[in-house]
């Protein structure tokens, strides 16, 4: 196990605020682990074991705790004096009508509370309702090329090409790296996938049709870090002889980026300053999953990398959109407040077309934001103001 200190620096200043700390993150992507660090520095800072409540409600234990009214008697029993609590409730979103009990903890009791979920749905309806204003919320990812490099005694002096071609083809949920066959590894990805499906996208969306939810989930695993929409899935059903409505699709869509298997980035106009509709682009939040999803066809190395960049910003905290220009496209536009930064990414800078294809992107980007150029390549480029990174020395760079 390693300390996920890039998530703990943040949540730290809230440990004792009232604010409730919501943590977000895809299944097995390390929400529990997190919880119980953190609870870990709250014990070594001498808080009182029995003023720390953890209820983790996938586990049997705590089925009985099925409502808010179940799990507001049960926390109720446990407070004996006014001295402060600390609250964490994992996976909550089984319990029915949670945020009644969350924002009566939060208003009554002195406490602070940290719950975890792993559908992106969340913080919206009636939690975002119950706790306006009152909530902060931290988006957890698997590993990121760093931790796992940290978990596996990686070094920047050490690291190959050939251990971030395992992370492309693998992926980072954590207890992946306690399998000790590839063949293990593969059943894991695979129990896990499976487990999403039906219990985070099927159960939760009645959806009956398991065998279109697949093939659209396969679609998008064959497209990752394609432009598309859902007319483009529509017409490759329409090629396999069957039709489904862009409707239909759509809501599909939004049960599967809501299981948080998949992420999506919303287009940018560069120039007109404003976000478009439609034609998002669609990245897998780990692509061991592309693994054992992808029936045969090769999807290209260039997408597989761009897809990790996706994901190491979305790491890193930042907001992510794909850049529209009036001659084309920006890989990426990233934002962390005010401030920005576009970015290219290659596998590698083949020849001079390639090159100029890369850093001719940013030729109508006219403003004074920097811009990077991310390749494989081991030779610097840097050219008329557009710096050039090697992606694994960007990859393990502090940040």
């Amino acid at each position: 196990m390693i300390i996920r200190e890039h998530y703990l620096s943040k949540i730290r200043p809230f440990y004792e605020s009232d604010l409730v700390k919501v943590l977000i993150g895809m299944r097995r992507s390390g929400k529990s682990v997190l919880l119980k660090q953190i609870i870990s520095e709250l014990m070594a800072r001498n808080i009182d074991e029995s003023h720390i409540v953890y209820l983790n409600f996938e586990d049997l234990e705590y089925s009985f705790i099925e409502t808010a009214l179940d799990l507001h008697k049960y926390i109720k029993e446990k407070i004996n004096d006014t001295d402060k609590y600390y609250l964490f409730f994992d996976e909550i979103q089984n319990v029915k009508d949670f945020e009644k009990a969350i924002n009566s903890f939060r208003a009554a009791l002195n406490c602070s509370i940290f719950i975890t979920g792993s559908n992106g749905k969340l913080l919206s309806g009636e939690l975002a309702t119950h706790l306006s204003g009152r909530y902060v919320s931290f988006k957890i990812m698997p590993f990121s090329f760093r931790e796992m490099c940290t978990f596996k005694g990686i070094t920047k002096d050490t690291v190959t090409d050939d251990d971030f071609m395992e992370y492309l083809i693998y992926g980072g949920m954590p207890q992946r790296f306690l399998m000790q066959t590839e063949e293990e590894t593969r059943v894991y990805l695979r129990d896990l996938y499976n487990s999403i499906v039906l219990r985070d996208i099927m159960q939760r969306g009645n959806i009956k049709d398991i065998d279109t939810l697949n093939r659209i989930i396969e679609y998008m695993v064959l497209n990752t870090s394609q432009t598309f929409s859902a007319k483009s899935i529509s017409n490759y059903f329409e090629r396999i002889n069957k039709k489904i409505s862009t409707d239909t699709i759509y809501q599909y869509l939004e049960h599967i980026t809501s299981s948080l298997i998949i992420n999506k980035a919303i287009r940018y106009d560069i120039r007109g300053k404003k976000i478009l509709t439609r034609s998002d682009k669609y990245y897998l939040t780990d692509l061991g999953f592309a693994a054992i999803k992808n029936t045969g066809f090769k999807t290209e190395i260039g997408a597989l990398i761009e897809n990790v960049i996706f994901n190491e910003f979305i790491h890193r905290g930042y907001d992510v959109y794909v850049g529209k220009t009036p001659k084309g496209e920006v890989d990426f536009i990233v934002m962390d407040g005010k401030d920005r930064a576009y970015y290219q990414v290659a596998y590698l800078l083949a020849d001079e077309k390639v090159i100029q294809r890369e850093f001719g992107a940013f030729d109508s980007v006219n403003d004074h934001f920097p811009k990077y150029v991310l390749s494989f390549d081991k030779f610097d480029f840097s050219r008329n103001g557009i710096k050039h990174m090697n992606i694994i020395k960007f990859l393990l760079e502090d940040q």
